[in-house]
């Protein structure tokens, strides 16, 4: 019986070994991913803004703006590899109540590297700029899942084009590690605008079109574990600019930076992604590495316990006797 019991128990352990080699090395390629259905909602705010009002037709100075961005997952568009998500972001000019600017994303990325991948109706559509389709690279919403401390290409919606986010360091946003890359594009040409003569000094043209360059400071904090973004902050300038280089009308600048609602809101669902990436990479394979050794360990002891076999020994004897 005790051998029986043995081989039982070591089977099941060496099920168990099987099965933390899986969980370990196997499994958090196919379950630790970002998610289909995502659904997050960052809010970004700033004083001092200057911006051009396109309905009154003047600039705009020492206004609060607030960036509200809402991003959810189309489920049906992803697959087990892509994830495909759409942003929409309202910059508003909260002292006047009015519209600054309204930018809508499509992107699909690869679910695990966050890399951006050309499929599913990618577009960007910036509303004093219009719908831009096209090719898109580099990171998109995330940075890979495992994030490592080197520079990344990530997508510039504004730029329509990557651009590099060099590693500057670790912090910690609300008790959390997180590493900060940081963009800098110096007078960028990136669109042009056609407005009034009379608004660039132009007054003797009914309208003129100039070519509008940015300038961006762009600091993310990320989580090196999850990937996602914990804090970001924005610095940007737009303006039109003559074939001088003289700027002729600022159309937008100004500092935005992550409430502090929303900085908590993602490391809360950081930690929350934390506890489950664990539980597939380290807790689970090691309480099975840990039963399955238990287990292997106590069915080899009885199998070759030889009171085991001492013990047949006696029964078959008793047996004998009984027929003589």
């Amino acid at each position: 019986m005790r051998r029986v019991l043995g081989l039982v128990l070591t089977g099941l352990g060496a099920f168990l070994l099987a099965l933390a080699l899986l969980l370990r090395f196997y499994l958090p390629g196919q379950v630790v991913k970002f998610p289909l259905n995502e659904y997050l909602v960052t809010t970004l705010t700033g004083h001092n803004v200057t911006y051009f009002n396109a309905k009154q037709l003047r600039v705009l100075t020492g206004v609060t703006a607030k960036a509200t961005s809402t991003v959810e997952g189309d489920v049906s568009a992803g697959s087990s590899s892509v994830a495909v998500w759409n942003d929409f972001t309202a910059v508003e000019d909260t002292t006047n109540n009015a519209p600054i600017e309204y930018i809508s994303q499509r992107s699909a990325f690869n679910r695990r590297t966050g890399a951006t991948v050309d499929c599913c109706g990618a577009y960007i559509s910036i509303s004093n700029v219009g719908t831009r389709t096209g090719h898109q690279s580099g990171q998109g919403f995330v940075w890979p899942l495992g994030t490592q401390k080197q520079t990344y290409l990530a997508f510039d919606p504004t730029l329509l084009k990557p651009e590099p986010f060099r590693y500057e360091g670790t912090s910690a946003i609300d008790g959390m590690a997180a590493y900060k890359f940081v963009e800098h594009v110096s007078n960028q040409q990136f669109a042009s605008q056609t407005l009034p003569g009379s608004l660039v000094g132009y007054s003797q043209l009914p309208s003129v079109t100039l070519p509008e360059y940015a300038s961006e400071t762009i600091t993310f904090w990320v989580d090196p574990v999850t990937g996602a973004p914990l804090d970001v902050t924005q610095n940007r300038t737009l303006r039109l600019e003559d074939i001088t280089g003289a700027t002729k009308l600022i159309l937008y600048q100004g500092d935005l930076a992550a409430t502090p609602q929303s900085i908590a809101n993602a490391v809360n669902t950081a930690r929350s992604a934390h506890l489950k990436v664990d539980l597939v990479e380290d807790i689970g394979p090691l309480a099975g590495l840990l039963l399955g050794v238990g287990l292997v360990v106590t069915g080899a002891a009885l199998i070759l316990d030889r009171r085991g076999t001492d013990e047949f020994a006696y029964e078959s004897d008793e047996t004998v006797g009984s027929t003589r």
